[in-house]
């Protein structure tokens, strides 16, 4: 029966349904653990224990009387459907028999006033938990007990039996593309890979949990398995070849359903509103809060949620709205997880809809694809005989509760590529040294005599002494020690000009070892590893205070510029790449010329108070950015490397803070990034409060704040920032990547201010590793502590390549921006060449 309530919200005046009861149906006895069907047009449940009730989900009148067949003396506990829809297969199973019905049959003979009748295929196989046909319909897999038979669907015959667990086995499912595989998963905690036509056990998983596992899902275009257990907690495992079944994600429903209210507040709100107004119709008694029942989050049912057609066009400009995702069924209510970066996207719980006559499930169903937006959805009650069949509308249930994302991005049009000119009050308005520098200070008048006034001689000007006084010279020269410095930039300019070619997009990425060499004679860790912009030059921060820089190809004797006190924490080029700039932990910067090793630009211990985590050229080298403690400063500076004979101790480069901007809430800012290539007014900030903060240097202020990015605190940001070599979308931009320790990689999106995809598989519970996205954008490489570095699509969450052969653990790793190469860092200073 319908509800007599309709269960709704309205958003900027349209009321749309979200749930409907379409029937609820009265069985004389509980239905409440057992596996239930859903097809695209049908339904299957049990009904007074032994009754098989096919329910039509037609809106025709003639639909609304379900068919019953009969043929079970036992109650029946598992049911499914075919595969094929030509002819539809039903399979009930229960203690005494396993039958098949052809639905187009039974429906015939019953319009004829006959008795349907099935096929039994087995018998006395004990109490059944889950039934499963295979892709091709001749077969059936039914879990009794601690084994799985496999009958023959035609006929009464055990083509296999499979013998392994120890407890009951809760669900299997069948391998698509691979064949004759077969993945269970029982009450022992485990789930075990078979070849179920030779009955051999391929693979057998460790213990997971402390609680059973109760469903089980095949993702076939990821090649993945997940399987929940009766906690609450989800499991994704890799089925790819190379893989080894390696466990890609953990998920606690319980927490992201705490923290996706807790970023919702606005879906949140919506679903106050509808408890308030279901109040008025709910008959029974309210628990007072100290009375309020914690309960857990069983995982019922696991299938695929088809969001193809939920949102509008000018929605599906947000990738992690469109991606792949799942429904998952418990005993309060039902979620939608999205399975690129494994947040919840929709939360319905039934207690939220008073006029439901199921508040707790027992069991769950759901339809694979929507018909009309709509989603059917079968619940048995866990304490009452009650079978309800809910229609969700997935497209109001959707827009209810991501409307707060999906505005986000539009009302405050968040880009890093500059769309306005500055503001007249914008940090980035000040005035450059470079012009002041440039008036010269002593200018004589020409074409005026001066008289000569009687005074004692005093030289205003250099005189180059006769050398009568100075000792003999014993050399007749003295060598030039930095020419071999000179003769590399030279080759470098001259091989710059002559390197003309683009990023290929094509191009697969660099996983051959090319070299490896050590930085230093004794094991010393690499702490930052940076390309020059056009892909020839490598530069290298150790934690022995030196800085080398490489030939892009790893070969020949490296630069060295030394002067720091301690750690380089970090090092960056500048867009002309004549200068590098180095931050370290003896809190001091400085800023080098690639054409010699002595510092430009000198900034000591007297301007900050604590070490410098990040600094790097900002506005194609208009200012500096660096951040230490708590907040970030913007530096303007002028660079001189001429040389006064008196004055040669004195720095003729000058530097002033143009503007300080704090982090709210934090005490140290671990990760800092901006884009020197091309004019953005966009700084990311990343703060040891887990937060990720986004500024706006146009306006001079925060413009956005991204609470919990991460389960600890960001080491690193790493932007989407091309190169001069590759040619990206304008939208591709505005993706970046943060990273830390224990919580994989995610990336995000600056439009909406949401994570899009979460990368899961190297190993980082210690060591920060780095990370690092190829000029074209199409590929993540990151650091590892089990002496790897990783490869990732963009598109998937699981790794596509594992760069074996490191000696220590990576922890830091760089593309290069002309070039497909890559080269890693490891603890224990080695670097690593990879080429295609």
């Amino acid at each position: 029966m319908e509800s007599p309530v309709d269960l709704c919200f309205t958003e900027e005046g349209c009321s749309c349904d979200i749930v409907l009861e379409k029937q609820v149906f009265k069985s004389k006895v509980p239905e409440s653990h057992v596996q239930l069907a859903c097809n695209l047009h049908y339904c299957a449940f049990p009904l007074n224990g032994n009754e098989l009730c096919i329910w039509n989900t037609g809106d025709s009148p003639a639909h609304h009387q379900p068919l019953h067949l009969v043929g079970h003396h036992h109650s029946i506990t598992a049911l499914a459907f075919g595969s094929k829809i030509n002819p539809l297969l039903v399979c009930s199973a229960s203690c005494d028999y396993v039958i098949v019905w052809n639905l187009d049959e039974c429906t015939k003979k019953a319009l004829q006033g006959l008795m349907p009748r099935g096929i039994v295929i087995g018998t006395l196989l004990g109490m059944v938990l889950y039934v499963r046909f295979s892709p091709d319909d001749q077969a059936v897999a039914v879990c009794a007990g601690n084994r799985i038979y496999m009958l023959n669907a035609k006929n009464e015959a055990i083509l296999t039996e499979l013998e392994g667990h120890l407890a009951p086995v809760t669900a299997a499912e069948f391998c698509t593309w691979e064949r004759n595989m077969l993945i269970s998963v029982s009450e022992d905690r485990s789930f075990k890979v078979w070849d179920y036509c030779t009955g051999l056990l391929i693979y057998q998983s460790a213990v997971l949990t402390a609680f059973p596992l109760l469903s089980l899902f095949i993702d076939e275009e990821n090649k993945q398995i997940i399987t929940g257990c009766a906690d609450g907690q989800l499991w994704i495992f890799s089925l790819l070849s190379g893989h080894q079944y390696r466990c890609v994600v953990h998920i606690n429903l319980k927490k992201e359903r705490d923290k996706f209210y807790s970023k919702t507040g606005k879906s949140r709100r919506q679903l106050d509103q509808i408890q308030k107004f279901s109040k008025l119709y709910s008959t029974n008694d309210k628990l007072r809060p100290e009375e309020t029942v914690e309960t857990t989050l069983p995982v019922l049912r696991i299938e695929h949620c088809d969001q193809s057609i939920h949102l509008g066009k000018e929605e599906n400009f947000f990738p992690a709205v469109n991606a792949r995702c799942l429904w998952i069924g418990s005993s309060t209510g039902l979620f939608i997880i999205n399975l690129a970066n494994f947040e919840l996207e929709a939360v319905l719980h039934y207690k939220d809809y008073s006029g439901l006559s199921i508040q707790f499930a027992g069991s769950c169903a759901l339809m694979r694809k929507a018909v009309n937006g709509k989603v059917f959805c079968l619940l048995t009650s866990m304490f009452e005989n009650t079978i309800a069949l809910l229609e969700i509308n997935l497209a109001a249930l959707m827009r209810s509760q991501q409307s707060d994302f999906l505005l986000c991005g539009k009302e405050k049009r968040l880009s890093v590529i500059a769309s306005c000119s500055l503001l007249p009050n914008s940090p980035l308005c000040t005035e450059s040294f470079k012009k002041e520098s440039c008036k010269p200070t002593n200018k004589k008048k020409l074409g005026i005599k001066g008289t000569m006034k009687d005074q004692s001689l005093v030289f205003h000007s250099k005189i180059k002494s006769s050398g009568y006084t100075t000792a003999p010279q014993m050399a007749m020269f003295s060598p030039k020690t930095n020419l071999r410095k000179n003769n590399k930039i030279s080759e470098w300019k001259s091989s710059c000009k002559r390197k003309n070619k683009e990023y290929l997009l094509e191009n697969s990425p660099p996983t051959k070892s090319e070299r490896q060499i050590s930085v230093a004679n004794k094991p010393t860790s690499i702490c930052c590893i940076q390309y020059s912009g056009d892909g020839e030059l490598l530069a290298c921060g150790l934690a022995d205070k030196s800085l080398l820089v490489f030939n892009s190809n790893l070969t020949g004797t490296p630069a060295v510029f030394s002067g720091h006190d301690g750690a380089i924490n970090s090092v960056g080029w500048s867009h002309d790449k004549r200068w590098l700039v180095s931050a370290s932990e003896d809190r001091t910067l400085r800023i080098w010329s690639v054409r010699n090793t002595e510092p430009a630009l000198f900034l000591g211990k007297e301007m900050f108070r604590k070490s410098i985590r990040f600094a790097q050229f900002y506005y194609i080298d208009s200012f500096i950015l660096l951040c230490c403690g708590a907040e970030f400063h913007l530096l303007s500076y002028y660079l001189d490397t001429s040389k006064d004979d008196l004055k040669r101790y004195k720095q003729k480069s000058i530097c002033k803070s143009v503007q300080k901007f704090p982090m709210a809430s934090t005490v140290e800012i671990t990760s800092l990034s901006a884009i020197n290539d091309f004019y953005s007014y966009i700084i990311l900030a990343a703060g040891s409060n887990r937060t990720v903060e986004v500024f706006d240097l146009n306006a001079g202020c925060s413009a956005a704040v991204i609470p919990d990015a991460h389960s600890r605190s960001v080491h690193q940001i790493c932007q989407n920032k091309g190169s001069a070599f590759s040619t990206q979308p304008l939208e591709a931009y505005n993706l970046f990547m943060t990273t830390a320790t224990g919580d994989g990689i995610k990336l995000w999106d600056l439009r909406t201010l949401r994570c899009e995809r979460r990368f899961e598989g190297h190993i980082n519970r210690c060591h920060p590793c780095g990370i690092a996205v190829t000029p074209c954008g199409q590929f993540i490489a990151c650091g590892s502590e089990d002496k790897s570095a990783y490869i990732y699509e963009m598109r998937s969450s699981t790794f596509s390549h594992k760069l074996a052969g490191h000696t220590e653990s990576v922890i830091n790793v760089a593309f290069s921006p002309s070039s497909p190469q890559l080269t890693t860092a490891t603890l224990d200073g080695k670097l690593q060449l990879f080429l295609p």
